[in-house]
């Protein structure tokens, strides 16, 4: 399993330094075909929280700035709903009809693991609940698992959901992760 993080990184021009993100991921795991995308962009407020995607992007350069953009816009929605946690967001990179495998989504929950609470994950595009409950064999920084949403984008419109969200999260936040 390897993992590169990066806390500076120049990209056509710019740097994450430069825009406020605060961690890049580069996830691979080549006996599962793992290859994920994890960006931190602020934890200001708490640990960021925001979804995992699978989407066949054509490149990794277009996969890192979904990642970049998605992770930024998951501050700002997690700000604006007044809850006390950052923006992060996780793409993994591939046909969601072929690469889709317990031992793969097992190998991304370690990896979200490995951020010791930084990153909170969740389902988003092309992600079922049973992807998620794999994460969660390795990982306990997932949330949405009680709520049956097939899409995180659902639980900012629906207040029970947000509530169900704050009681999963509230004991890590106090925990000091």
């Amino acid at each position: 399993m390897l993992t590169r993080v990066y806390k500076a990184v120049y990209w056509e021009g710019w740097t994450l330094e430069e825009y406020d993100y605060e961690q890049l991921v580069l996830c691979q795991d080549k006996s599962t075909g793992l290859k994920a995308i994890i960006v931190i962009h602020d934890t200001t407020l708490g640990p960021a929280l925001g979804g995992t995607r699978i989407y066949d992007y054509e490149t990794d350069e277009e996969a890192i700035e979904d990642a970049l953009r998605l992770a930024k816009g998951m501050t700002y929605k997690n700000a604006a709903l007044g809850l006390n946690l950052g923006g992060g967001k996780a793409v993994i990179i591939g046909d969601p009809k072929k690469i889709k495998s317990e031992a793969l989504f097992r190998a991304f929950g370690r990896f979200v693991e490995g951020l010791n609470g930084r990153y909170i994950t969740g389902e988003d595009m092309n992600m079922t609940q049973q992807d998620a409950a794999y994460i969660s064999c390795e990982t306990n920084y997932i949330v949405g698992l009680e709520t049956g949403s097939g899409n995180p984008s659902t639980l900012y419109r629906n207040n029970r959901k947000i509530k169900t969200i704050s009681r999963i999260i509230k004991p890590l936040i106090n925990s000091g992760h």
